[in-house]
């Protein structure tokens, strides 16, 4: 990775999200010494990404002409698809699947994720196909705090579906012919339909499950980060609680001695006083 960010916030989501919690609370540790409670609250707002936001920002911050890479090619299929050039759109196809593969791949590489769930590689693909067709989420890369996921119509961005009919001369029209009866399916085609839809809801309870663990580890990241820091302070609190018993100990004994001496004075004042009136 290049050198020190200038902004705090591109410094916290350059890092693994496991050590971004320790590292958001000294910036804004850092920022408050330095007398800058903006600039603290601003870092202390800034949240956590999931692991596969983290895996996109970290690859922006590994290589920053990413970013660029991802707004050229939406530009161009954008200025493709104004003026309908079937041509271009299928040449600019093939380059954004190409891309998006390979971005993947060092995303991963980068974070060092050497075997990366399915729910996991479906994020990043999207959060980058997402970006090359939003200029909005373009601009989020780096600082993201969840995935993307391209929700405009006619499937711009989805490097499966999008620009796959070509914008060639249309087929001749042919003479309607009748309707033939719909053969009835065959009992092997019910199966396999119902193993498919078995098989994508699984992977779909997959998914959500595996976003739920991701979830819910990250939670329990921070929560393991206010306890540390909770058990320091009541261990600060232990050691000032004893520091403060000793003094009191110490003042209590100093004042015994105190009172000790002053009786003992008062005793050689009576006995001074009455060897006056002896003497007189």
């Amino acid at each position: 990775m290049g050198g020190m960010a200038e902004d705090p916030l591109d410094q916290l989501y350059a890092v693994a999200p496991e050590e971004f919690t320790a590292l958001r609370t000294r910036l804004a540790t850092d920022a408050k010494k330095r007398g800058d409670t903006a600039e603290a609250k601003r870092i202390t707002g800034a949240r956590k990404p999931t692991v596969s936001a983290a895996v996109v920002n970290r690859l922006v911050h590994h290589d920053p002409d990413v970013r660029d890479r991802l707004a050229e090619l939406g530009e161009e299929l954008r200025a493709a698809h104004t003026s309908m050039d079937g041509e271009r759109i299928r040449e600019l196809s093939g380059r954004q699947r190409k891309l998006i593969e390979q971005l993947t791949r060092a995303a991963l590489e980068t974070s060092e994720v050497a075997s990366p769930t399915a729910a996991l590689r479906d994020d990043v693909t999207g959060t980058l196909q997402a970006a090359i067709a939003d200029p909005e989420v373009t601009a989020r890369l780096g600082r993201l705090v969840k995935a993307e996921q391209w929700s405009g119509f006619g499937g711009f961005g989805d490097s499966e579906t999008v620009f796959a009919a070509p914008a060639e001369k249309p087929a001749p029209k042919k003479k309607p012919t009748p309707k033939k009866a719909a053969k009835p399916e065959k009992p092997s085609d019910t199966d396999d339909r119902e193993r498919r839809r078995k098989r994508e809801q699984a992977r779909a309870v997959l998914a959500a499950a595996e976003h739920a663990k991701a979830e819910a580890d990250d939670t329990m990241a921070d929560r393991q980060s206010d306890l540390a820091t909770a058990r320091l302070r009541r261990d600060d609190a232990r050691e000032r609680l004893a520091k403060a018993e000793r003094a009191l100990e110490e003042a209590e004994a100093a004042y015994e001695d105190a009172k000790r001496a002053s009786r003992e004075a008062g005793e050689v004042v009576k006995a001074a006083k009455a060897a006056m009136r002896d003497g007189g």
